[in-house]
């Protein structure tokens, strides 16, 4: 089974919460969402965020989770990246998960808790008109474009670019998929 690991605060985005949310689960994917955040978890306009795991449930199967899952996204809104990005947990899973060469994708301000995880340098990327310069001075290469794709990091502007996002993140990860599998059979 498909895994999908969606990292949230208070204040996320709704839309670019909800969209990417429902869509994994429609494809069939397990989701968990994970927050370090205390008490309900809500999006900016105050819609209550299903939550799965908080961070301190993962501190013990932080290595299993990191195996299991395939994807693992970063919505927006300005809030919620800003609080995301201060812990800890977060960024060094999404700096492991980088390693392993796992997909990642963000959108909106979300690119801003992959800077604090340190995997932007030099990967061609875009986000929010805000951030951009957040971007470009932690080394990435911003490009003003719907969504970009640099080899496992998949980044979109706006949640106006759900439905363009969505398709190219789960052509991604699909192509990955076939591509292990073409490997492991050989």
């Amino acid at each position: 089974m498909t895994i999908a690991i969606i990292f949230v605060d208070q204040g996320v985005q709704d839309q670019e919460f909800f969209y990417p949310y429902y869509r994994f689960l429609e494809d069939g994917y397990q989701v968990k969402v994970i927050t370090c955040g205390e008490g309900d978890i809500k999006g900016k306009y105050g819609i209550p965020i299903p939550i799965t795991l908080t961070c301190m449930d993962c501190y013990d199967i932080e290595k299993q989770l990191l195996k299991q899952c395939d994807i693992i996204y970063i919505p927006g809104g300005w809030q919620a990246p800003e609080l995301m990005r201060q812990h800890n947990f977060i960024t060094n899973f999404i700096f492991r998960a980088n390693e392993e060469g796992k997909i990642i994708a963000s959108i909106c301000h979300g690119p801003q808790v992959l800077i604090s995880a340190k995997i932007v340098n030099k990967r061609k990327m875009t986000c929010y008109k805000g951030i951009k310069d957040d971007l470009i001075n932690a080394g990435a290469y911003y490009l003003d474009e719907h969504v970009v794709v640099d080899d496992n990091i998949v980044t979109a502007p706006h949640y106006n670019d759900n439905p363009i996002f969505m398709k190219t993140l789960l052509q991604v990860y699909e192509g990955q998929r076939i591509k292990k599998l073409f490997h492991e059979s050989m």
